[in-house]
């Protein structure tokens, strides 16, 4: 079976991870900064997500204040968003126009995001 450009580009990044489902990934590692991130190959997209926290109870408009500053201006692709009651970490590309740059930027800018917003954030863990 041959390998589909996600899992080759996956390869070349030299990042760890297992295929969970067909055309589901999760990636998990560390060194990368990317810890229980999921790449998901819908055709015709391919969705990253992974899910930083729960949303509070409290200070809920603080957090989201500052998720949408973030978003404005520290995220370079993807954002943050809010699923049910989680907040989580989105972007999607289209697999068809999609190449390994705008790839491994998706990747790059969820590392970098996950890792700098982390001591931003956690005061609003619950």
């Amino acid at each position: 079976m041959a390998v589909n450009k996600v899992e080759q580009y996956l390869i070349d990044m030299m990042v760890s991870y297992k295929e969970i489902d067909k055309n589901i990934w999760l990636l998990d590692d560390g060194e990368h900064g990317l810890e229980a991130v999921a790449v998901v190959y819908d055709d015709p997209l391919v969705v990253f997500e992974t899910t930083v926290m729960e949303a509070p109870k409290e200070k809920r408009l603080e957090l989201f204040t500052k998720l949408l500053e973030l978003n404005a201006r520290d995220i370079l692709h993807g954002a943050y968003a809010l699923e049910e009651n989680k907040i989580i970490l989105i972007d999607t590309l289209e697999y068809a126009g999609m190449d390994f740059t705008e790839f491994r930027a998706t990747l790059d800018a969820f590392g970098l995001a996950l890792t700098q917003h982390y001591p931003i954030l956690s005061p609003f863990r619950a």
